[in-house]
């Protein structure tokens, strides 16, 4: 641990079905470039929460993923990302916790954090265009919808290309 260990921004991401992130998380070690793949295959909710109030932010995501029935998400297509290829994500569910997280953070949240979310898993980035465009093309015309439940959430701490997990919140259990 570096002595300026809590300076670093946390992460929040869900937590991903063990099937569906084998899937995704195949394709990501396949198509990112392996030099710049430092992490796994991810959908991110936050991208810089506020490293030295790690506390507080696990005491909020725990007291409210226990709150939340695990969300159905959708795989319903593609993104071009112009330089990658993302897979599109929908889930209302998803979608209300994460606004409530964003209440709960407003005053820490940046600019990136504040702006429209758009769930989804990266498999592709920082490729030439045309090499995106290929991948893009072979994935659509493969494509399938598909849904998964997602069992939690994930907290992880930036370490300036790959992270470190810190803490792992299940969602409640509700029949």
């Amino acid at each position: 641990m570096r002595p300026d260990d809590t300076a670093d921004p946390l992460i929040l991401t869900l937590d991903l079905d063990a099937e569906t992130f084998a899937h995704l998380d195949g394709l990501r070690r396949r198509h990112f470039p392996e030099r710049l793949n430092h992490i796994p295959a991810h959908v991110t909710l936050f991208h810089h929460l506020p490293g030295p109030e790690e506390r507080g932010v696990t005491e909020t995501v725990a007291a409210l993923a226990r709150t939340v029935a695990p969300p159905e998400v959708a795989v319903t297509g593609l993104r071009f990302l112009g330089r990658g290829v993302a897979f599109v994500l929908e889930s209302e569910p998803l979608s209300a916790l994460r606004a409530r997280l964003a209440r709960a953070f407003e005053g820490h949240l940046t600019a990136q954090d504040r702006q429209g979310w758009r769930p989804h898993v990266t498999v592709q980035n920082k490729v030439e265009p045309d090499v995106a465009r290929a991948l893009h093309a072979e994935l659509e015309g493969a494509f399938r919808p598909f849904r998964f439940t997602a069992p939690g959430l994930i907290l992880w701490r930036y370490r300036g290309g790959p992270w470190d997990e810190r803490s792992r919140f299940a969602f409640g259990a509700f029949s």
